[in-house]
């Protein structure tokens, strides 16, 4: 088992690599870039426009920025004293005398000693070496639009997300799970009519439509619910776990309801299967309960192919938080990717795509260790 799950590792990186150059070719043949959305003045020319994307590094050919942007540049010198490049490119900085474009911004020079620096990418350069520091040495270089490290932006926008798309992934197994059990058991019953009518209609309406409805049902109507972000404001900043609770309600049940139809659909349909089986009339014929027949017989062996669910559930959670968070303001992941597909931000785009990437791989072997934990087969193979 250590080695199949050592292979599947190995196996990861060659599968990252090309998610890298796929998405990266896909974001960059889009039409526009990060300077179109920068540069609203019309007066400004071709040449200052292109100006201004020499200094976003949006210029060259697409395989040598993939390239830059993979293992970083050469670092910005005069001599022996190593620049720092602060940037505060924008449409002030532009020249009209020239006609050009003042591409230094705030230079800042440390004479005796070299200091991290930014090249002309935005790519942090490690000051011991004085090399540019691209994706593969954990740098995903700066935004375009706020030009802050995409590695602060993700860092601030990351545990709001991870909260709650955690939280929505429990929710969605613990309700969907046995939901699907007791529906199989009582097949044909009221229940079982009910909850299949119900996960057919959620898994059918669309996350913002629900979302908008339980905002104007519980937010606005009855006024009982937080109709938006994460925390509640107040101007000493100060909250307990109790005010803050409420603020989870909505968005969590939006987000697992999705989850939770899906989950409850296919441990109906594997309970189904495996309560015909004839090790579950005989654990029935020796006696035992039906909740240990039903819980801990049958739905170890339904629960195989339930665990295949596992790697795009976790991935559909991160991508459905798209959507919640812009309805509920929520301050996460999710509507940080909003503003970047919005502002053409590559940088962050490309970052984000790596982490849901990443996040689709580990779901999927999440999904294998599933496997050797309810099958022995699979861990005497």
């Amino acid at each position: 088992m250590t080695k199949y799950l050592l292979r599947r590792l190995l196996q990861a990186i060659p599968t990252m690599l090309g998610i890298t150059f796929i998405a990266f070719f896909i974001i960059d043949a889009a039409p526009g870039d990060a300077s179109s959305q920068l540069l609203l003045n019309p007066d400004l020319n071709s040449r200052q426009r292109a100006a201004m994307k020499e200094a976003l590094g949006l210029s060259g050919p697409m395989h040598e920025r993939y390239a830059r942007w993979m293992i970083g540049d050469a670092p910005i010198r005069v001599g022996d004293v190593t620049l720092e490049w602060l940037w505060q490119v924008s449409p002030l900085a532009f020249n009209e005398e020239d006609d050009d474009i003042n591409l230094m911004g705030n230079l800042t020079l440390w004479e005796g000693r070299q200091i991290p620096i930014f090249d002309r990418r935005g790519t942090r350069i490690d000051s011991e070496t004085g090399t540019a520091r691209g994706v593969l040495r954990g740098d995903f270089g700066r935004s375009l639009v706020s030009r802050v490290p995409v590695t602060d932006l993700i860092e601030t926008r990351l545990q709001p997300t991870l909260e709650l798309g955690l939280l929505s992934f429990a929710v969605g197994i613990v309700v969907g799970v046995p939901t699907g059990v007791l529906a199989a058991v009582f097949q044909g019953s009221i229940f079982d009519q009910v909850t299949r009518i119900l996960a057919v209609l959620v898994s059918a309406i669309p996350v913002f439509w629900l979302g908008l409805i339980l905002l104007l049902i519980f937010g606005s109507w009855l006024g009982v619910l937080p109709m938006g972000n994460n925390r509640p404001i107040s101007i000493s900043g100060d909250y307990t776990l109790a005010d803050v609770l409420p603020h989870y309600v909505l968005p969590t049940f939006t987000l697992s309801s999705f989850t939770i139809a899906t989950f409850s659909r296919f441990a109906r349909a594997s309970v189904l299967d495996v309560l015909n089986q004839d090790y579950i009339r005989t654990a029935k014929a020796k006696g035992l309960a039906n909740n240990k027949v039903w819980f801990i017989h049958a739905l170890r062996n339904a629960l195989i192919p339930i665990a295949t669910l596992f790697g795009p559930a976790l991935t559909g959670v991160i991508s459905g938080a798209i959507l919640t968070e812009t309805i509920y303001s929520w301050p996460g992941m999710g509507r940080l990717i909003l503003e970047a597909v919005n502002s053409q931000d590559l940088p962050v785009l490309m970052a984000i795509t790596i982490l849901l990437s990443l996040a689709t791989i580990i779901g999927f072997l999440i999904s294998d260790m599933l496997y050797a934990v309810l099958d022995p087969r699979v861990r005497l193979s």
